[in-house]
């Protein structure tokens, strides 16, 4: 087999693809709000934990953000009055970002369009079984490469 011909290498760039072309599809919905795309998953992250709040490490790592990028994220979306932080009683180093009100209006604002996009050009393009199998084979795949991305809120 040709090096060059290799179907993995097909395979992957598919998935690239495909992501930059979601992106761009999804990118008005989140922008119309005046969000950038690392907002509004950090905003969905938060709307979705326990008591809508995270570990600041435990962010970043859902984010793929390092330490220095995650404090700068909050800080732009904690001076928008999105979040807020709340030091870890039980560990002074520790914080937590916590979603506001004014934080969880602006995700349900965000919402409907969004969704309304992924059903457009993701989860509508698939039947049912082929949406299963493609959640079923990233759950595998995340679960290998970054298994310090699982969340509950899977």
């Amino acid at each position: 087999m040709d090096l060059f011909d290799d179907p993995r290498l097909t395979t992957m760039g598919l998935l690239f693809e495909a992501q930059d072309g979601l992106v761009k599809k999804l990118e008005p919905t989140w922008k119309a709000s005046g969000l950038s795309g690392l907002d509004l998953n950090a905003l969905l992250r938060l709307s979705r934990s326990p008591e809508q709040r995270l570990r600041m490490t435990d962010l970043a790592m859902q984010t793929s953000l390092s330490t220095s990028g995650v404090t700068r994220l909050v800080d732009r979306l904690e001076r928008a009055g999105l979040l807020r932080r709340e030091l870890d009683p039980g560990d002074r180093r520790s914080s937590y970002a916590v979603l506001t009100a004014a934080g969880e209006d602006r995700v349900a604002t965000v919402l409907p369009a969004y969704i309304e996009a992924i059903e457009r050009w993701f989860t509508g393009l698939l039947t049912p079984e082929q949406l299963d199998g493609l959640t079923s084979a990233l759950r595998v795949i995340r679960d290998e490469v970054n298994p310090e991305a699982t969340s509950r809120t899977d």
